[in-house]
């Protein structure tokens, strides 16, 4: 009996572009259902459930071609033949097929109690849903040649018919199944360069990018951009932060004037003085003048405070959850910049980054009735179909709408970037690589305290920038981030 697929999980990883990853050593039956039943709920969410009985067979494809590659080294060695030697691989494939089938369950114990593994990673990246196949033996240049051999060779055929009849291979399946793979490819638009194989940090990776439908991606993006626009109580920041904004950016302005203008509102006068006095500034002494903040926390500071403090002031404060989320994952963001990176130019950046980077969520926390009837009306006019907005509210595009308001308010490129990819790291440019990645991993550490991700989700690459390559690693940041913020927030309480 197959695993049941947790669908919360599921729609949570299509929301926030989380890596959903399934190991198993033998790949039996029931593993095969579950992992459709998983690619079916995730092309459902973004309404490509027409795509998945071909990229069912293409994932089955990939994921018994790693089963069988490990089968291969297993019976290699059982065999005491050398598999990268040329006149034994030879010998050795001539009795391969039929005793390994013989005999399947000695070899899949052998591939168990050897610990190779077959992973099937699904990654839904907000415009593309990547389907990664990884096993933990590295496939020879001699068998990554022969699929790209297979490649070249099924451009010759335009259906499942002719490359049947051209293509038998008895030694080898992976010859026919890569052929029918591609022309599968063929069948939902897409090139053989959306599927690659290669090797990886001593794993085999079979992987498939497959793009969502171009109509459902325009609509989205629209929808996004119309929401936006429509948003009428977004309109602008208010004016004492505006002009405060103007004041900062001139050159010529005084502390005083800032500090004047400052205390002219109590709420961000308390706010000011929260953050200065907070564990952040690690002061000797509790700091009450306006004038003396201001120089303490800096201009660059003063200026993230103000993007902080007057998105909070427009955005709906009811959904306490989320900003308690946001507040620790600033706390993280900073801390992490802090004794990582080492740059104190994106201390502030990151802290910012790590309060607003749910700004796009925030605002479909509570949708208002007005805006709930201009999106109705959008997808009306485009007929975007109304699954859309559930979509929308639920928080899939979040970060895309969230990037494009920190836009229209003239947010610096650091901030709109740590909106924008805060669950794609690897999409941003290098400029602003420093600042996201902290975000993204902030992030990522506040979502495996609450037990919606684990280590083998996050990206490898952006956890590589800090030197992370173990879930002990992480771990251990994590619990010191935990005790910090729980001391911090004992203090400013």
């Amino acid at each position: 009996m197959a695993p049941k697929v947790d669908v919360a999980q599921v729609k949570k990883a299509a929301t926030n572009s989380i890596p959903l990853v399934i190991k198993t050593f033998t790949l039996p039956h029931e593993t095969e259902e579950y992992l459709e039943e998983v690619l079916g709920l995730l092309l459902k969410e973004f309404g490509q459930e027409q795509l998945k009985d071909r990229l069912a067979y293409c994932m089955k494809e990939l994921a018994v071609n790693a089963k069988k590659a490990n089968t291969k080294r297993v019976y290699f060695l059982d065999k005491q033949l050398d598999i990268n030697n040329g006149d034994q691989y030879e010998v050795g494939m001539k009795t391969f097929k039929q005793e390994t089938l013989d005999n399947i369950d000695h070899y899949l114990q052998k591939q168990k109690e050897q610990g190779l593994y077959i992973k099937v990673a699904f990654h839904p990246r907000g415009k593309e849903l990547v389907i990664a196949v990884r096993n933990n033996v590295e496939i020879s240049r001699k068998e990554q040649m022969r699929v790209y051999d297979r490649i070249a060779r099924s451009r010759a055929y335009d259906s499942m018919e002719e490359a049947l009849s051209a293509v038998l291979d008895d030694s080898e399946g992976a010859g026919l199944g890569i052929v029918i793979l591609v022309l599968m490819l063929k069948k939902i638009g897409l090139t053989e360069d959306a599927f690659d194989i290669d090797v990886e940090d001593g794993e085999t990776v079979a992987s498939m990018t497959i793009p969502f439908s171009q109509v459902h991606l325009e609509n989205l993006s629209e929808l996004s951009r119309a929401i936006v626009d429509e948003i009428n109580e977004l309109p602008a920041f208010p004016d004492n932060i505006v002009f405060l904004q103007k004041l900062i950016s001139d050159p010529e302005s005084e502390i005083s004037d800032i500090a004047r203008q400052i205390s002219m509102d109590p709420a961000l006068t308390a706010d000011l003085l929260k953050v200065v006095n907070s564990a952040q500034f690690m002061l000797p002494k509790r700091v009450d003048n306006i004038a003396e903040a201001v120089k303490l926390v800096g201009m660059r500071g003063l200026r993230n405070l103000l993007y902080s403090y007057g998105t909070q002031k427009i955005l709906d404060r009811g959904q306490k959850w989320l900003w308690d989320h946001s507040y620790r994952c600033a706390f993280y963001a900073y801390n992490l910049a802090k004794n990582f990176k080492k740059k104190r130019d994106i201390l502030d950046d990151a802290y910012v980054g790590g309060i607003l980077h749910d700004m796009g969520k925030i605002i479909f926390s509570d949708v208002h009735p007005e805006l709930l009837d201009k999106i109705t009306s959008f997808c009306a006019s485009k007929n975007i179909p109304k699954n859309f907005i559930e979509d929308l509210a639920a928080g899939l595009n979040h970060a895309e709408i969230g990037g494009l308001i920190a836009e229209k308010w003239n947010f610096p490129e650091s901030l709109v970037a740590s909106i924008k990819y805060h669950h794609e790291p690897l999409e941003s440019g290098p400029e602003h690589a420093d600042v996201v990645y902290t975000v993204y991993l902030a992030n990522a550490i506040c979502n495996i305290e609450d037990g919606s991700l684990i280590f083998e989700q996050l990206d490898a690459r952006a956890l590589a920038d800090f030197g992370i390559s173990t879930a002990e690693q992480l771990e251990m940041i994590q619990k010191r981030l935990a005790e910090a913020f729980v001391k911090e927030t004992a203090q400013v309480s």
